[in-house]
């Protein structure tokens, strides 16, 4: 699959087969985070892989209650270890980014989770104080396709050489 395919093809999944993630995908998975570009090649980041049942579910309850999140094969707890740096939200995104689009590659599913309490994350996973938890990710085997989006068009989405209205 190119990654054409991959960014034309992957939805956000919400429904997981109960089963865990086979472990040479969820490495080919995390070695796409590990390859994805950072602000001045820092890498400030860290992924913690949570595959204990129980703690999937205490993260789901962290999560505004979500209950799918509990029930995905494994949820990624994206974190910045220099939350002080200007740049990292983008570099754990683009991270967490070429990790949805490895996963759909290997024909996992996804779901960025914004939507959380982060003081609760926190102690479920061990997180200290001074790092920032920035997005969770679940991932597992799709029970479902998930549901293709409606795009704006390009015409309202890019300008070229200077702002349009």
């Amino acid at each position: 699959m190119d990654v054409f395919e991959a960014i034309a093809g992957r939805r956000s999944i919400r429904s997981y087969v109960p089963m865990p993630v086979p472990e040479e995908k969820l490495r080919r998975v995390l070695e796409a985070a590990q390859k994805a570009p950072s602000a001045g090649n820092r890498q400030e980041y860290r992924f913690i892989v949570v595959t204990n049942e129980e703690t999937k579910k205490r993260l789901a309850e962290a999560a505004s209650q979500q209950a799918f999140v509990g029930e995905a094969g494994a949820v990624i707890v994206a974190c910045a270890t220099n939350p002080e740096r200007r740049w990292h939200a983008v570099d754990v995104a683009i991270a967490i980014d070429h990790m949805t689009l490895a996963a759909y590659a290997e024909g996992l599913g996804t779901c960025w989770i914004g939507a959380f309490d982060e003081d609760a994350v926190k102690p479920v996973v061990g997180v200290p104080d001074n790092i920032k938890v920035v997005m969770l990710l679940t991932v597992g085997i799709p029970a479902d396709k998930g549901r293709e989006r409606p795009r704006k068009s390009l015409d309202d989405l890019v300008c070229y050489e200077k702002w349009q209205e």
